[in-house]
Formats: structure tokens, sequence, C-alpha cells
């Protein structure tokens, strides 16, 4: 039964916390950034369809879920129970559809309704509860998926590419004025190119939003292609008996143009 896996394993983790010197060591923030990591790792093996390698993060996952909740409990501020109970109430809250008499007929309405719930939790903000710490792709992504559930949102895509258009000629703009404007100081002008450049990626999120892609995976898949692609260029370098910095952009780019065959 999996209750008693469930308890079984909450046991190990206890266990552990009192007769592991290494265990008996770490707090919630000690480990806080080892549970980023793992939680990382869950969406890379989920990435390259690795359901052996899912298995055993979601795993590792659920043993910082209980080890947070373990080192809580020490010092009185909750229990597992609680984690379990806070869950539990708010999926039956934010789900009146299948809890209880609301209606509705479709996933988006369901959305609409999760964000009017929780204004009724306490929420100042339809934009609050976007952790800082999620990378800057996804978190604009968050920001406007929640913004356009109340209906601040574009009604036409052409809209919003019109949009990433104007915020790209405005960046290209700032940049020119380095040569026009000769004693516009450095400092001035990358502050003026950081925020117009982090417009044109808002923009471009908001297009990616509005084609049904997520710009964090997108950027992560691209990324991945690079690497590939890059570690072809030096394969190819490396069997000639030669390094990087033994060869020049012409070549690279022959190579990189290979590569697009296979990656």
């Amino acid at each position: 039964m999996i209750e008693n896996k469930f308890e079984e394993f909450v046991e190990i983790v206890k266990r552990l916390r009192k007769e592991c010197p290494w265990d008996r060591e770490q707090t919630n923030d000690s480990i806080k950034a080892a549970t980023i990591e793992e939680a990382y790792e869950v969406v890379e093996a989920i990435d390259n369809k690795d359901y052996e390698e899912l298995k055993k993060e979601l795993g590792d996952l659920l043993l910082h879920v209980i080890f947070h909740s373990t080192i809580a409990e020490e010092s009185n501020y909750f229990k597992l129970e609680n984690v379990i109970d806070s869950i539990q109430e708010k999926l039956i809250r934010r789900h009146p559809h299948v809890f209880g008499n609301v209606e509705v007929n479709s996933a988006e309405e369901v959305k609409k309704n999760w964000e009017e719930i929780k204004l009724t939790e306490g929420r100042k903000s339809v934009v609050d509860g976007v952790p800082v710490s999620l990378p800057a792709l996804q978190r604009a992504h968050r920001l406007q998926e929640k913004a356009s559930k109340v209906g601040f949102d574009w009604e036409d895509k052409e809209d919003v590419w019109k949009k990433v258009i104007e915020e790209i000629e405005e960046m290209h703009e700032i940049e020119n004025l380095k040569s026009q404007i000769p004693n516009l100081k450095n400092d001035e002008l990358n502050e003026k190119l950081e925020n117009e450049i982090g417009d044109v990626f808002f923009a471009m999120v908001n297009y990616s939003r509005f084609l049904g892609i997520n710009p964090e995976n997108a950027l992560r898949r691209t990324n991945e292609k690079f690497i590939k692609r890059f570690n072809y260029i030096e394969m190819k370098i490396l069997e000639s008996g030669r390094n990087l910095s033994e060869s020049n952009l012409k070549e690279m780019d022959i190579f990189w143009e290979e590569s697009k065959k296979n990656f």
C-alpha cells in the first residue's frame, strides 16, 4: 500500500535526521539551493523524456519536501501533516467545479476562477505569488498569464507582434545614441539599453504566449541545441589535431553549418 510506503519513507528521513551527522546539521536555509537543483533535475528528465531518471528525480524532490518539513517540525513551526492538510484544503477550495456546484466549460475558465479565488484568500494583487527567484523568462510568462486572466491582455496576435518590432526599434535607437551624442555617459546609456532590452524580452515572451509556446522551454531547448552544435565544432577541430585557438571564424562557420544537419 502506498500509505505504508510513504510512512516508511518518512521514518527513514527522520532517522537520518537523528543519526546522520551531516543530516543533523542541515537547516531549511542550508538545503534550499539543493531543493532548487532537484527541481531542475526533474525538469531535465522530463525534457529528455527519460522516465527512469524522472522516477529517481521525483524521489529526490520528495525527499526534500519531507526533509524540510522534518526540520520545521523540530522548531515547532509546522508538521508534515500540516503541509498535506494545507495543499488538500487549497486544492478543494480552488476546484469548486469538482468539489462544489460551480460549472465550467473550458480549461481557460478554470484558470480564470483559480485567479479570482486567490484574491479572496488575501492576495492584494492578481500578480502576487510569482516567486522572484523564478528564471526571468518564466516569471514574465507567469505575470502575463495572471494579468490575462482578469482581462488585461492584447486582443489581436498581430498587435503583439507589432509591439515586439516597436521595442526592437526603440532598443536600436538607444544603441545608436552612443555615436550621435558623444557626451552621453556610458552608465546612462547602459541603463537605457538594459531597460529597452528587457522590454524586448518581455514583448517576445508575450508573443510566445499568444503562440502557445512556453518561452522558458523554448530557450532551454535552443541552449541545448547550441551546445550540441558547438560541441560538433570542437570535435571537428580536435580531429584535425588542433585546438579552438588555432581555428578561425570562417572555419567554425563551416562546421556550424554542417552541425545543423544533425542537430
